[in-house]
């Protein structure tokens, strides 16, 4: 899972340098909520792009159209962008707990 920080990391900003929003410094809250959401839709199409696409691929080797490799291949990407994609709920419905903790 620690390898896969960095993948992440580049997946949630866009290859962007540590510090930037956007590819610049956002000017408001509401700019770095909007690039957040969208860099969290973006990283839920490629996950589920990468399920689709395992999916598929598992449906072809099972027509015996594409070898077996592939397929294991296929479907250890979709495990590990599944795993990051629960790691990624986990640690927001953590970060929501924790400030639904916190006193007004």
């Amino acid at each position: 899972m620690i390898g896969s920080i960095s993948p992440l990391e580049r997946l949630l900003t866009g290859g962007m340098q540590p510090g930037q929003v956007g590819g610049a410094a956002a000017s408001s809250a509401a700019d770095v909520g909007a690039s957040f959401a969208s860099a969290l839709a973006n990283a839920a199409g490629r996950t589920i792009e990468t399920l689709q696409s395992a999916d598929k691929i598992s449906i072809q080797a099972l027509q015996g159209e594409v070898p077996t490799r592939d397929v294991v291949d296929a479907v250890m990407s979709a495990e590990q962008a599944l795993q990051t994609s629960i790691a990624i709920r986990d640690k927001i419905v953590s970060a929501y707990l924790e400030i639904s903790r916190m006193a007004i």
